[in-house]
């Protein structure tokens, strides 16, 4: 793999990552729920951690690893998407994460298709995967949490 062009992709996501630390981090000021503000921090403290996580990755860490098929809930995917407000309920928190994943999830996969390099097109995978990771605990959380019987 062309290790510029490696160091560039993994920059651009440790980018992506410090963004959705900082919206998170900034919504969290914002939020008036003590319990919203709190689950903001963790997600920001979580984004963080991923971009921990890709600030170690080495081209062959990427050779070595496997794509796997994570698993959809789809909950998030006939959902509006709904911008932060200030008043929000850990519900629309949960819509609001799992929607952002969701994106991010989507922007890996479609640069992994546009692709000729096989290389490339694996690292690209590997962080649409990590991406359906995230959005996958968030559904789970909203699965177990918001559509749980009474």
């Amino acid at each position: 793999m062309n290790n510029k062009a490696f160091k560039d992709i993994l920059d651009y996501a440790i980018e992506k990552e410090i963004e959705a630390a900082s919206f998170y981090e900034a919504t969290s000021d914002l939020a008036e729920s003590p319990n919203v503000k709190q689950m903001f921090k963790e997600m920001s403290f979580m984004e963080l951690g991923h971009k921990q996580k890709l600030e170690q990755i080495t081209e062959k860490d990427v050779e070595e690893r496997k794509i796997e098929d994570i698993r959809d809930l789809k909950i998030s995917d006939y959902m509006i998407e709904e911008d932060f407000k200030p008043d929000m309920d850990y519900q629309e928190v949960l819509i609001l994460a799992m929607k952002r994943e969701e994106k991010a999830h989507q922007l890996y996969s479609d640069l992994a298709e546009k692709t000729s390099d096989s290389e490339i097109k694996k690292l690209f995978q590997l962080l649409a995967q990590e991406e359906a990771k995230h959005k996958l605990g968030i559904e789970t959380e909203y699965d177990a949490n918001v559509l749980k019987e009474d």
